[in-house]
């Protein structure tokens, strides 16, 4: 028996996510204690503070600078609202719709049937009736996609009510914009694990009332929880990923290379558009990517979970060790936040990155020790785990290593993003010192870069798979993937912290502040690019081990007992499947193309025929470029979503199982692959066009300056290098983890239906 009783359990479970709803909205009224008013209406408050601003020193202060902040600010958050809201129209649309498939296919089952029936596990014993087992995975694949929509609007929400914010702040040093700008972030961090692992658990508690002691149907119809909140991921992340590269590219192309202005101009109409994408793609779309890796990895380690001992024997606390985890995780990241914003103090430029980077460690190393010790109060020291019909022994100290290789491993790939994407390391300099040849050898260097980077990260997941199922099978890569989602909190605060520090760039740059201050925001961008890489590249390891833990409950729950690479059935599967990530990945990038090439030619026109906007007399329609981004993004985001949605139903129900397997297996093993190589490969050109720009160097000097055919050719690279970094790559993590859930959640319907063409022929 565990140590950890089960009124214990359901008391620490919701206590953490609590604890975690109310630090958020602490971190928030700390950072609305920045009031976007000029000084003189506040008085002399800052004087009394002994708080010098910049302006002051160099006898440059001018209120308007302020009042320009807040307009700034407002134009951006309006832009980002507007987007969002228009999105979730069409998204609500296809919830609505994909809500009433759900239904109607897992309904008919068995006919719409109202009468009990023998347990797919054990087959003594009787479940719940099909149709209801239809209409709790559709209620909660509707809380799901409801909990990631909220989640990513209110990140939205607290990034714009930052940005200008961190940039009033760095009037008085970096030390303050740093700690307003991470604290923002920790907002949405805590605020997306904590509701996540809320309303997860409160709808098990729901769903109980009605299942009783039947688990293996109540967690059954809980993985339509992990199938809404990723479906409204990808809409998110593709629609919000073109959004913001077509605004990217628009403004780097004419702005930087075509009129050899700088980024961030107020001259250039696309620079209010290019900053509202920051918060749509940046902020709103990785939430709910991270939010639906962590709501699918709980879920398939619950579902094998409740056909494994916990769930025979009832073992209430055993089963929510998933959620213990987590809860644990929260708390840990918790207390490692104070540490960047409370405990350690930046007082210059070069203590940014490493205090970001010390989030990470501090991190692991104390959610190890937490691990630990949840795993000997919540586990019996020996029990058993559903293994493909059979179950395996395990020991407590055996899957706290499985949660353990998880974690590390997401370090491990974190480390090697930020060695191939960071401008501080040969590789990404190599490519910066190829522009002096022109755009082209920036490019081959760049893709070789890309290509090399996925080494390292695809070694230590084959490791972290081999070790978390030869301990536990299938549930200790679900373990092994919530592990590395464990700091899930500490994560997304670093990731949100780099657009919200891009923003506040921008917004200093807008408002006409001094180049001091534009060098400090500067600096929080460039620390927050690279940490944005780091966060990819642990969004995509999660993704990798999810959709493996997901493939192998799908492949238990439809009832296929091996999946035969050298059946015909399984191989056209493969092949169409790892073919999936390469169809998907020229559709989002032909998007982005065409929303660019409109927003290209809208920006050429204003600056034809507006006059005197170079000069800086008359003004650009920024409106105009928020409303092209928006349509096309919109427009654009409505194919791959249908391609990733449709394919598991198609392969399904024409093909069979055992060709799903396949196409689930492909699809995985080649996105992966791609998915690393285009975020990683455009996250090194971005970085080697900031490297030159900031000539902090003697061999970044030689390179420069701005404006430089070395520069220009870097900008190009950079262009590129936008939508894979920032739309395909980031995207393709979801298609893998999201065609893995939903085969899940309609494998009984594939396993009963399924292969209409092979059984005519």
């Amino acid at each position: 028996m565990a140590i950890l009783s089960d009124a214990a359990t359901e008391v620490l479970i919701p206590l953490a996510a609590v604890i975690g709803i109310a630090f958020a909205i602490a971190q928030w009224a700390l950072v609305s204690r920045v009031k976007l008013l000029p000084s003189s209406a506040r008085g002399n408050k800052d004087a009394l503070l002994g708080e010098s601003l910049i302006e002051e020193e160099e006898g440059l202060n001018d209120h308007n600078v302020v009042t320009k902040c807040a307009e700034i600010q407002t134009a951006i958050a309006e832009g980002a609202t507007s987007f969002l809201f228009t999105e979730y129209q069409y998204v609500g649309i296809f919830m609505c719709i994909f809500a009433v498939i759900i239904f109607v296919f897992l309904g008919s089952v068995q006919g719409f049937s109202a009468r009990t029936h023998p347990c797919t596990y054990s087959k003594d014993k009787q479940c719940k009736p099909a149709l209801f087992n239809a209409l709790f995975s559709t209620v909660s694949f509707l809380l799901g996609a409801i909990t990631s929509v909220v989640s990513g609007f209110l990140g939205m929400k607290v990034a714009t009510y930052a940005n200008a914010r961190t940039t009033l702040e760095a009037r008085k040093g970096v030390g303050r914009a740093f700690v307003t700008a991470f604290r923002s972030g920790a907002v949405m961090g805590f605020l997306l694990a904590s509701s996540g692992l809320l309303v997860l658990y409160v709808a098990i508690n729901l769903f109980k009332l009605y299942y009783g002691d039947d688990w293996e149907g109540l967690f059954e119809s809980i993985t339509g929880y992990g199938l809404g909140g990723s479906s409204m991921a990808l809409f998110g992340r593709v629609g919000g990923g073109i959004y913001t590269k077509a605004a990217d590219v628009g403004a780097d192309l004419v702005g930087k290379v075509e009129r050899n202005i700088p980024e961030d101009d107020p001259r250039n109409p696309a620079v209010i558009a290019d900053n509202v994408g920051d918060n749509v793609g940046d902020i709103a779309g990785m939430g709910s990517d991270l939010f639906g890796s962590y709501a699918e990895s709980s879920c398939a380690a619950l579902v094998v979970a409740s056909i494994s001992s916990f769930g025979v024997n009832h073992d209430f606390t055993g089963m929510c060790y998933p959620l213990l985890v987590s809860s644990v995780g929260i708390v840990v990241c918790l207390i490692t936040t104070l540490f960047a914003t409370d405990i350690f103090e930046i007082k210059a430029v070069k203590e940014i990155e490493p205090a970001l980077k010390k989030q990470l460690i501090i991190s692991t190393a104390l959610m190890t020790v937490g691990i630990a010790l949840i795993s000997w109060l919540a586990l019996p020291a020996k029990f058993t785990i559903f293994n493909f019909g059979e179950q395996k022994e395990v020991t407590n100290w055996g899957l706290f290593l499985c949660v353990a290789i998880g974690l590390w491993a997401g370090l491990i790939i974190g480390y090697v993003t930020e060695y191939y994407t960071s401008n501080a390391y040969s590789p990404v300099q190599d490519v910066a010192d190829a522009c002096r040849t022109g755009a082209a050898t920036n490019v081959i260097f760049g893709l070789a870069l890309g290509y090399k980077s996925v080494i390292i990260p695809i070694f230590a997941i084959a490791v972290g798979i081999y070790v978390s199922f030869t301990i536990a099978a299938m549930y200790g890569i679900a373990m092994a993937a919530l592990g590395m989602l464990s700091t899930i909190a500490t994560g997304l605060s670093i990731d949100a912290y780099g657009p919200i520090s891009d923003n506040a760039g921008g917004i200093a740059e807008m408002a006409g502040m001094s180049h001091r201050i534009r060098e400090r925001t500067d600096a929080l961008d460039a620390a927050g690019n690279t940490t944005a890489a780091i966060g990819k590249g642990f969004a995509i390891g999660s993704a990798a081990l999810v959709s493996l833990a997901l493939f192998g409950a799908f492949v238990s729950r439809a009832g296929v007992k091996v999946v035969d690479v050298l059946s015909p059935k399984v191989i056209i599967g493969l092949v169409v499947g790892a073919m999936l990530p390469y169809w998907f990945s020229a559709m989002t990038m032909k998007s982005v193309g065409r929303a660019a090439l409109e927003m290209v030619e809208e920006v050429r026109r204003q600056f034809n025929t507006i006059p005197g906007l170079m000069e800086g007399t008359g003004k650009p329609d920024y409106a105009n470029c928020v409303k092209i981004s928006t349509d096309a993004s919109i427009k654009q985001m409505i194919p791959p979503g249908a391609l990733v949605m449709l394919t598991p139903l198609v392969a399904g129900t024409f093909f069979g199982v055992e060709t799903l397997a396949g196409v689930l297996a492909g699809a995985l093993v080649s996105g992966v692959q791609v998915a690393i190589s285009a975020s990683n490969t455009g996250g090194a050109w971005d970085n080697a066009k900031k490297y030159i720009e900031a000539g902090a160097s003697e061999h970044a000097r030689a390179l420069g300056p701005k404006g430089s055919e070395c520069h220009k050719a870097a900008v190009i690279g950079d262009t590129i290098g936008d939508p894979l970094k920032d739309t395909s790559g980031p995207s393709l993590n979801i298609l893998i983890k999201l065609m893995a859930v939903e085969s899940l959640v309609f494998a009984p319907f594939f396993a009963t239906h399924g292969g209409i063409l092979f059984k005519l022929f």
